[in-house]
């Protein structure tokens, strides 16, 4: 053959090509090991971290690559409890690896991990690739791991004895009351040793029997994790009827008191008194008597009474609602948490519906001297309320507006979030603002005072520890991939240093979209494959082709297939995986190709008959002697024959022949004379009806007993096996058609 320049370029071309193929990075997961350094054999399995352990190791090697660009990294990332990677968070990131095809990483739990289904992969930054991920991992950080205390409404009195009596269908509630951010975890509820459904932080029954909880760590690290609590025993017993009696009076001025009676006592039960359901007595023998003062400020409230011990199941009864005689209402009117910054002062106000009140202002609980106005000045940290007095009318009544805190903190935390719900590579946009301001005592407690100091902080956003140009307020709008990245709120007030808020990561996804096309959607013939491309550039992209779900091929831009499935191409734009269509390849199905006729095509002579064909992408119709008749998708046929159609799906041929008879002329025969003589020795039906799978033939004898039925009838009554005892025997006839049409009548055998 003879080689022009441009065949050579070619030849170069694809050479080139094969060399970038085959030299592209391929990173494998990352595969868990025993440390290094330790004595363990095996990798683990889970990670059960806590502040006594909390480190994990990975090998990971890489293949296929002279060389990564200087100023890569490799990340290992850690998916959420879910196993999705949409906002991975990063274990470690080493930049001295880029020569090194097999090393070890070292990680550490972050403290929030809790979760059955976690994984983990690598990431090189430059080129930009992933890892196939490895796991699901049990994985959990075990932050507290001490007994629980359980007791009944989580109230921290554990029940004498373990044991609480209930009467029977009253529910009881059980919850820890020894766990910081107790609803921040999964819990595991047992009765009588067999575990129940329920995962929140409290429990409540109407069933007797032997009680605890544990942490739920998931299925591994629960056992190593020691937060078994006491057992609570719950019984059951019949209701005493319990109630309070009917007080003389429910509105109460602050001269009166109103004693609240049982409507059960003297029988050395334990009683415990209750107002808006919180317990306002300790448990006291045969207490079944309570005062309410009207001269008590914040006595108006919903009061009931709960009785237990020997013989009485623990029950409560219903409230009786005590409310304040007098109308008059007062509200705060600032916030309920400010700040004092330093030389810096707060004024209070609150109103009160009434003009002839006298009003005291408390700090502390302690009345401040001299402060007689429904406003206060204040300077100092404290808690802060008013009280309105009016003892000049027939009521006398006193009234304690709602408290505000006031804090001088010695410095404040700054948290920002997401405006709405937001998803790396998911969003196309989003806004990122302000969520809370905590004011931080020198003692380290921590009060709100977003509401109070908002809008008077000095702001700078940060992307990825860089200023941003002109964003100085509390809001920051983004709204295409080049605001990707991770943000911080720089926030300063006079008197205080500057801080910086948590971080939020942005992974905007890409408006591009990656669509695939096949050069048939039918595949037949290992030797003809199917091809699969896409118009995106995937020259140093990460790209990973899926079948059926699962990654087939990482390394080729243009997909050749023998294979059938369900094909998506992936494309990693901006460390976002973008998704094209689905391409469906099928097995060749002969059966797609359809004639409108049925086999024989029945024709009347002189006449044309028209077959359609359908389910093919082209058509050729041949006649017996191999001459063309048409390559459309019908065919006009004049003559008898056999045909023969070869259809197309794309590639794949198809190949259907049928016959075209005459139609008969004569009538269904009704005189068959079977003497051998070969004329008239069978009943032949016309073309229509014989050899027609979808005609049914039926014969009766005189007596009405049925002696054929069946399809496609062969013209081959009666058989020579029969036997006509008698002359002129007569048989009855039914003929039903693919349309459900009768035809009937009689046959006479003459011998």
């Amino acid at each position: 053959m003879r080689t022009t320049p441009t065949t050579a370029l070619l030849v170069l071309l694809l050479l080139f090509s094969y060399s970038l193929t085959t030299t592209a990075q391929i990173l494998n997961a990352p595969e868990p090991i025993a440390d290094p350094s330790g004595g363990g054999t095996s990798g683990w399995t889970a990670a059960c971290a806590s502040s006594g352990f909390n480190s994990y190791w990975v090998n990971f090697t890489w293949i296929n690559a002279p060389a990564v660009n200087s100023d890569n990294k490799f990340i290992l990332e850690l998916s959420d409890s879910n196993g999705n990677f949409g906002s991975p968070v990063v274990l470690a990131t080493l930049d001295d690896k880029n020569s090194n095809y097999d090393f070890n990483i070292q990680f550490a739990l972050p403290t929030d991990t809790r979760g059955e289904n976690y994984k983990i992969r690598v990431k090189s930054t430059s080129p930009e690739k992933v890892s196939p991920t490895a796991g699901p991992y049990s994985m959990y950080y075990v932050d507290f791991n001490s007994p629980i205390l359980m007791s009944q409404d989580g109230n921290g009195n554990i029940p004498s004895g373990g044991t609480i009596e209930v009467c029977d269908g009253t529910a009881i509630t059980m919850a820890p009351h020894n766990v910081p951010n107790a609803s921040s975890y999964k819990y595991n509820w047992y009765k009588s040793g067999t575990l129940l459904s329920e995962k929140g932080p409290s429990l409540t029954t109407t069933e007797a029997g032997m009680y605890s909880v544990q942490i739920d760590y998931g299925s591994i690290c629960s056992g190593s994790a020691s937060t078994d609590s006491n057992i609570i025993e719950v019984t059951t017993g019949t209701s005493l009827g319990v109630a309070l009696n009917t007080p003389s009076k429910t509105s109460l001025c602050s001269t009166e008191t109103e004693t609240l009676t049982a409507n059960i006592s003297g029988q050395g039960l334990t009683y415990v008194w209750y107002k808006d359901d919180v317990a306002i007595t300790s448990p006291t023998v045969d207490n079944h008597t309570y005062t309410v003062d009207g001269s008590t400020p914040g006595f108006e409230g919903n009061y009931a009474v709960e009785i237990s011990g020997p013989g009485a199941c623990l029950e409560r009864s219903a409230a009786i609602s005590i409310t304040t005689a007098s109308n008059v209402t007062l509200t705060r009117d600032n916030e309920a948490n400010l700040v004092i910054l330093p030389t810096k002062t707060k004024t209070l106000q609150v109103t009160s519906s009434s003009t002839a009140v006298t009003y005291a202002w408390y700090k502390d609980g302690v009345v401040l001297s001299g402060e007689t106005t429904n406003t206060l000045v204040v300077n100092s940290a404290g808690e802060y309320f008013a009280r309105i007095t009016d003892n000049g009318g027939s009521c006398p009544f006193t009234i304690d507006s709602d408290k505000t805190t006031v804090v001088s903190p010695a410095s404040f935390n700054i948290a920002i979030d997401y405006t709405a719900a937001y998803t790396d590579c998911q969003n196309t946009t989003t806004t990122l603002d302000v969520k809370t301001i905590e004011a931080v005592a020198a003692d380290g407690t921590k009060t709100d005072v977003t509401a109070d100091l908002k809008n008077e902080f000095t702001y700078q956003w940060k992307k990825d520890g860089v200023a941003i140009s002109g964003e100085t307020n509390n809001a920051i709008a983004l709204s295409d991939i080049t605001a990707n990245g991770d943000y911080t709120l720089n926030a300063s007030i006079s008197g205080y240093s500057a801080t910086d808020s948590n971080t939020l990561g942005v992974t905007l996804l890409t408006s591009e979209t990656v669509a695939i096309t096949a050069s048939s959607t039918t595949f037949c013939n290992p030797s003809n494959p199917v091809v699969i491309s896409t118009t995106t550039a995937l020259a140093g992209e990460t790209f990973t082709w899926y079948k059926n779900g699962v990654s087939y091929n990482t390394t080729d831009e243009t997909l050749t297939s023998t294979e059938t499935g369900t094909f998506v191409l992936e494309v990693l734009k901006n460390g976002c995986p973008l998704r094209s269509n689905e391409v469906v390849i099928s097995p060749l199905n002969e059966d797609l190709i359809t004639l409108d006729s049925s086999d024989p095509v029945i024709l009347i002579e002189g006449q044309t008959k028209t077959i359609s064909a359908s389910g093919g992408t082209s058509y050729q119709w041949l006649d017996a002697a191999n001459v063309e008749l048409s390559t459309s998708s019908s065919v006009s046929l004049t003559a008898e024959g056999t045909y023969t159609l070869i259809a197309k799906i794309d590639d794949c041929e198809v190949i259907k022949q049928f016959t075209v008879s005459y139609k008969d002329t004569f009538n269904v025969p009704n005189v068959v004379t079977p003497n051998g003589d070969g004329k008239n020795d069978l009943w032949v039906l016309p073309n229509s009806y014989s050899n027609n799978p979808n005609a049914t033939v039926i014969i009766y004898n005189s007596n009405g007993e049925e002696i054929l039925n069946e399809k496609g009838y062969k013209n081959n009554w009666p058989t020579s096996s029969m036997s006509f005892p008698k002359q002129n025997m007569v048989f009855y006839y039914k003929i039903i058609d693919d349309k459900g049409g009768q035809k009937q009548g009689t046959i006479t055998i003459i011998r």
